[in-house]
């Protein structure tokens, strides 16, 4: 094993090494490797990413699960109340792994100003709503205080203050159009505390966010009627079966729904990124190892008195194999090196600094966002080598058929 691992380090390290025909084929390996490990990190980190930023998002604004009244209505519109004595309220004790449980209520509204007007969803939320959620979106300004008395603080999205043509500290007219159309709408007179932007624009064209008690009192409501439950699992992989569990121990008169399937069209569309990145895995392993079979032949083909030499010694072809995997070994480390620093660089650089910009009407993010785990780059580093390994087991092969009288004599 010593001699075996000294011949194959001289064969690397040789000072003719980098002279030899086969140097521009072996660079070439160790770049193709480079360049596959540089691909699959960066596909693996923004593909993860862009699928966890898209789920924070829509979980921010909707929660994981919703309950609400089982009727027919699709809109984002509450109309029948829900009373919130409910067993599940304020703490989901009967199912495990729900975080929280918050009370919310929308109402469709129309913000009028001197310059424009908006068509807007108002999504009223109370004492007990998780901002943390919202906070890391917040651009400008401050969250509404709802702890105290009904006030008219609300949170409103760049986009629409943008096109309304809105800052902080500034107030508005909402009109509430009632359910009976010959009645007057209900006018409220809203003040921006904040303003949001998650750069989701189904949500940030819609909504507007304050305090519950405008529409309860709107709607004609009591303090303890409100418009849906929004449900938070403390792990997003077992959502499904979570909301079967919520399901289950809700009332019959009450109708649970995920996020996947209210918005299964965005769902939908996240699950094409698993098979991209299984495609761009199968292809850049599959490069990396057809360059490395084609470095370990010329170095059997440059080799070849070598060869010759260590079985007249009486070296078994399995020794000489393992001298060529050796090295092949090398060559592969080598380029896996290469690779792993450049990609994390280019995620780091990513994640500091936003360089590559994503249009959120097809992205629902402004940056592609980056997941940077060990876990996985390690997973992909032990897939390249293993491959690569088994698969130039069959070259090597080549090293038995060669005779030590002719490998000798070769020229």
């Amino acid at each position: 094993m010593n001699l075996e691992y000294f011949i194959a380090k001289r064969l690397i390290t040789a000072k003719d090494y980098k002279s030899s025909i086969s140097s521009p084929i072996i660079k070439i390996a160790i770049s193709a490797i480079a360049i596959g490990m540089v691909m699959m990190i960066v596909s693996v980190a923004t593909g993860i990413g862009l699928q966890q930023k898209i789920r924070e998002k829509v979980s921010a604004f909707n929660g994981h699960i919703i309950i609400s009244n089982y009727d027919n209505n699709q809109s984002e519109v509450t109309l029948a109340p829900v009373s919130k004595n409910q067993d599940f309220y304020p703490k989901f004790t009967s199912v495990s792994g729900i975080s929280h449980v918050q009370a919310i209520a929308s109402k469709a509204g129309i913000i009028r100003t001197e310059t424009a007007f908006e068509g807007i969803i108002f999504k009223g939320v109370g004492k007990d709503y998780q901002w943390d959620n919202i906070k890391e979106y917040l651009v400008s300004g401050k969250l509404p205080n709802l702890n105290n008395e009904v006030n008219q603080e609300v949170l409103i999205s760049q986009f629409l203050a943008d096109r309304l043509n809105l800052k902080v500290g500034d107030a508005f007219n909402t009109f509430f159009i009632k359910e009976n159309q010959n009645q007057l709408p209900n006018i409220r007179r809203f003040k921006i505390t904040g303003i949001f932007n998650s750069g989701f624009q189904e949500f940030d064209a819609t909504y507007i966010i304050g305090d519950i008690r405008h529409i309860q009192r709107i709607n004609k409501w009591t303090s303890n009627q409100i418009g849906a439950f929004e449900v938070f699992v403390s792990d997003f992989d077992e959502i499904k079966s979570k909301g079967e569990e919520v399901y289950e121990q809700t009332a019959s008169t009450l109708d649970s729904k995920t996020i996947i399937e209210k918005y299964s069209y965005i769902f939908e569309w996240l699950q094409l990124f698993d098979f991209n990145i299984i495609v761009i895995l199968v292809v850049m392993i599959l490069v990396a190892t057809i360059n490395m079979v084609v470095a370990l032949l010329v170095l059997i083909l440059e080799r070849t008195q070598m060869i010759g030499i260590l079985k007249a010694l009486g070296a078994n072809n399995w020794s000489v194999r393992k001298i060529f995997l050796y090295n092949a070994f090398y060559l592969i480390v080598r380029g896996l090196v290469w690779g792993n620093s450049i990609g994390v660089l280019l995620l780091l650089v990513q994640e500091h600094f936003g360089i590559i910009k994503l249009n959120p009407e097809n992205y629902y993010v402004n940056q592609a966002p980056v997941y940077l785990n060990l876990g996985y780059i390690l997973v992909l580093n032990l897939l390249t080598i293993t491959v690569c390994f088994l698969v130039l087991l069959i070259p090597s092969y080549i090293i038995t058929k060669i005779s030590p009288v002719k490998a000798i004599r070769y020229d």
